[in-house]
């Protein structure tokens, strides 16, 4: 195959790897932490119930970053049974740090593409919550096309949810605020829960994060989108 058709068969990934080192402390929780809260990737559906020890609602966050919030929700429903996804391995050293930190024992953690872990790794109709919080922009008009929020995305991640089950997205980029209402919208397998505009008010569930609460002062919007499975 030449290089020309290779790059265009290469399957488009949601998100940048960024090489970046783990401190010492990352480090060290990583290798603490990743046997008991860790999940290798193995393309097999997932026994949540197994992994947890225990039945319990089940939320999926991908792209949680260094992991504050998710370790901040975690904390706040210690009866539901949090999933991380992130493929930057710093920040998941970090989620592991605070996990075993505050003694957090309903959360799990994937380092992995998060489209293949929906794909392979799911079950349908399996997920309470999906949540997607601030994901890359690609702000340029070119790169749109690498969004994670596209239609195939959307439909695969609505078919993992259960009736009533929802789908909370939030961004800063109202752009790209635009583009997650339309593609929403346009999923059959889902339904909108704010009037109005079709934005929710940020639930009280997601934490405010010191990005937020700096944009809030120098006036930026953060828009947040909160389907659910018909």
């Amino acid at each position: 195959m030449s290089e020309e058709s290779e790059r265009a068969h290469r399957p488009i990934r949601s998100f940048v790897l960024r090489h970046g080192r783990m401190t010492t402390a990352q480090r060290r929780a990583w290798d603490a932490g990743w046997e008991r809260f860790g999940i290798d990737f193995t393309g097999r559906p997932l026994d949540f119930d197994a992994l947890f020890g225990r039945p319990g609602p089940r939320v999926l966050e991908i792209g949680f970053g260094m992991g504050q919030s998710l370790a901040e929700m975690a904390a706040a429903a210690p009866e539901s049974n949090f999933l991380g996804i992130e493929v930057h391995r710093p920040g998941v050293g970090k989620l592991l740090h605070l996990v075993q930190e505050q003694g957090l024992g309903n959360v799990r953690v994937m380092c992995h593409d998060a489209v293949e872990v929906l794909r392979d790794c799911i079950e349908p109709g399996s997920l309470d919550t999906l949540q997607v919080f601030f994901p890359d922009p690609w702000h340029k008009k070119r790169h749109h096309k690498r969004r994670l929020i596209q239609p195939p995305f959307v439909e695969l991640a609505a078919s993992r949810l259960c009736p009533g089950g929802r789908l909370h997205l939030a961004t800063d980029w109202e752009n790209y605020a635009g583009q997650m209402l339309e593609v929403l919208s346009a999923c059959p397998l889902l339904e909108n829960t704010a009037p109005g505009t079709g934005y929710a008010p940020r639930p009280a569930q997601r934490p405010l994060t010191k990005f937020e609460q700096r944009g809030e002062r120098l006036g930026h919007g953060v828009w947040d989108l909160v389907f659910q499975r018909r």
